[in-house]
């Protein structure tokens, strides 16, 4: 295991849009099969069919695109030496029933026929008898329909009928199960709290449990990297490992910590409302339910992507804005904390406002202008460009340009109630009509002009700047705050600038 080539596997179900916890899942495969220049395999998990929602395939595969952390390997980025890569098609090779019968001939698993309503009622049992958690396990088997309860000749009589059975790992009573995780270091676990997991399915379909370690023992995993959510299964398939004579074969397990809401309580959940949980906006076919993505939302993928870094994993130092060389090249499993991490969708619009402060106004314009079009205008894009300049200051995010810069587009038609009640009066009035004429007769309409002739107004006027510059603001664009006041000026241009004065001072009264 050693010397063996790094290859790491992200393997969701395709049951659902691919949640901010299962892009974290494989943005660390990806940095870790990066770092050690290995390979990341994206394995479509889906033999539950029962679960299988329209979409979700495609959905994953585009949200793992935007994000940049691309498989080389797996469902949709083609096939290596291993395919096929979902466990649907794998099935029909007979590989699971292989591993299975494996078991069932070592006397690790058996054969349990019974019904859905024996289980129910088996479980009814035991909640009556106050068992703190009902399972089918080395003691209640005892009691419920299997090759271990049963005659070998009812055992017979049950398979040549052809009566549905599943295949169940065989847990030992009591027994210590150890194992290393490298980011929690050794966990022991007596068999008394494992169940009798299924293995094999009536449909033939094999589950989680022995499907994923078939595979990665076949596609020769060195890392089994999964969400915390799998830590109470691990027991489980360190016996079936054992137990196919593969514990030295076995992948190095890491079960990462959970991401929990702002408040600290409880895992986040696509039914938190106050901000995206999703990469991609999500359309749930099966409740008609609808998500907002963080890419519709107005997020770069490279922003989203080092706020899921951090959500568990320091790269032991102070930085916060990485790019993805540099989370490659700090990265390790050592470094990523037990604890569950806090997410902060605050602390996320700071992170995109880093990296959209690194764009190019040529670049941003490309996203504002959409949004420009959608208000029924259409800017040459330069002047969208400029914009952008004048506003990204106070922008987290690409979809806020519009609402921070509408003004450029839209003249006033009402202002600013608090700062007309504090400073428009007969003063003001007097001082804005001279500055207005005075900007009229200006040959040179760049902002340090028009500041200075601003200054040299009010001078003349015995007026204080600061006294008028906010009323100068509300007069231009509506509002109290925005950009830089005089290059707000400059960009509306002249003619623009003049008729919103002009306006202003016949529409306030005084």
């Amino acid at each position: 295991m050693e010397n063996q080539r790094v290859r790491v596997r992200f393997a969701p179900s395709p049951t659902g849009g691919l949640h901010m916890g299962g892009v974290r899942t494989a943005l660390f495969n990806y940095l870790f099969a990066k770092k050690h220049g290995g390979d990341f395999i994206l394995r479509i998990e889906d033999t539950d069919q029962t679960r299988f929602v329209e979409g979700a395939e495609e959905y994953i595969i585009n949200a793992l695109k935007w994000c940049g952390i691309e498989p080389n390997e797996g469902v949709g980025f083609g096939d290596g030496p291993y395919a096929p890569y979902r466990q649907s098609e794998r099935k029909a090779s007979g590989i699971y029933q292989k591993y299975a019968d494996q078991l069932i001939a070592s006397g690790h698993a058996y054969y349990a026929f019974d019904s859905s309503e024996e289980l129910d009622a088996m479980r009814k049992r035991l909640e009556a008898a106050k068992v703190a958690a009902p399972q089918y396990n080395a003691v209640t088997r005892q009691n419920m329909r299997n090759s271990i309860s049963l005659s070998e000749d009812e055992v017979k009589r049950l398979m040549e009928e052809k009566h549905p059975y599943v295949i169940r790992l065989k847990v030992p009573r009591n027994e210590e199960i150890r194992f290393h995780d490298i980011i929690r270091g050794w966990v022991v676990v007596n068999s008394g709290q494992v169940d009798d997991k299924v293995l094999l399915k009536s449909d033939g379909m094999p589950t989680y449990h022995l499907a994923h370690i078939v595979d990665d023992i076949e596609m020769k995993i060195s890392h089994a990297v999964r969400g915390e959510e799998w830590l109470p299964s691990a027991p489980a398939h360190i016996l079936i490992y054992r137990y196919l004579g593969l514990e030295e074969k076995m992948p190095k397990l890491a079960h990462l910590p959970l991401i929990l809401n702002p408040d600290g309580h409880g895992k986040i959940s696509k039914r938190e409302a106050r901000f995206p949980v999703f990469p991609l906006s999500w359309s749930d076919p099966r409740d008609s339910s609808s998500y907002l993505g963080y890419k519709e939302a107005g997020y770069y993928p490279e922003a989203f992507i080092n706020v899921m870094a951090l959500l568990g994993w320091n790269p032991g130092n102070n930085q916060e804005v990485m790019s993805m060389e540099e989370m490659i090249s700090l990265f390790s499993f050592e470094r990523v904390n037990k604890a569950g991490a806090k997410f902060d969708p605050e602390k996320t619009k700071w992170f995109n406002q880093q990296y959209l402060k690194k764009k190019s106004d040529e670049e941003l314009a490309e996203v504002f202008i959409p949004q420009i079009e959608k208000n029924g205008f259409h800017p040459d894009k330069k002047f969208a460009a400029e914009v952008c300049r004048l506003v990204k200051e106070k922008a987290h995010l690409s979809d806020e340009f519009w609402p921070l810069g509408y003004f450029f587009f839209i003249a006033p038609d009402k202002y600013d109630e608090q700062v007309v009640a504090k400073r428009w009066n007969a003063n003001a009035k007097s001082y804005f009509e001279k500055l207005t004429e005075a900007w009229s007769n200006a040959t040179n309409f760049s902002h340090t002009n028009l500041e200075a002739i601003c200054k040299e107004v009010a001078a003349a006027n015995n007026i204080k700047p600061g006294e008028i510059m906010q009323m100068l603001r509300v007069m231009l664009t509506g509002v109290a705050g925005g950009p830089a006041l005089f290059e707000t000026a400059q960009l509306l241009g002249k003619e623009e600038t003049i008729k919103r004065m002009e306006s202003a001072l016949s529409t306030l009264p005084v």
